[in-house]
């Protein structure tokens, strides 16, 4: 599996934005598609998940409620949509992908850099 993320920028606090994520190689029915991030000295942390295939979707609570993450099938993408952006969202963000019942992400997009100014 093969991810490319995009749509990172500078944005004031406040704004949205857009980041997408497209999948290719082999199909990922059954995948977990994850959105990460990491500040500078930070470590990595879980955004939000999905299951490609469909169902609940899981949010970190410091992003509940202002970033949503959708699928779309027929292009292969998986986008997070961030409304309301603080400073402390600033963070490259990272997609990645694990087998449903997998611990671990095995797959992962290069970063994107989110930066918010306040």
């Amino acid at each position: 599996v093969q991810l490319q993320a995009s749509g990172g920028g500078l944005v004031q606090a406040g704004d949205s934005l857009r980041l997408s994520c497209a999948a290719s190689g082999r199909s990922i029915d059954t995948y977990v598609m994850g959105w990460f991030r990491q500040a500078p000295g930070n470590d990595r942390e879980l955004v939000g998940s999905a299951l490609w295939s469909g169902g609940t979707i899981y949010y970190a609570d410091s992003v509940k409620g202002r970033f949503t993450i959708s699928r779309d099938h027929a292009k292969k993408r998986v986008y997070l949509q961030m409304n309301m952006l603080k400073p402390e969202d600033t963070a490259v963000y990272y997609c990645a992908a694990k087998r449903r019942y997998e611990k671990n992400y095995d797959y992962w997009g290069q970063g994107t850099q989110v930066t918010v100014s306040s």
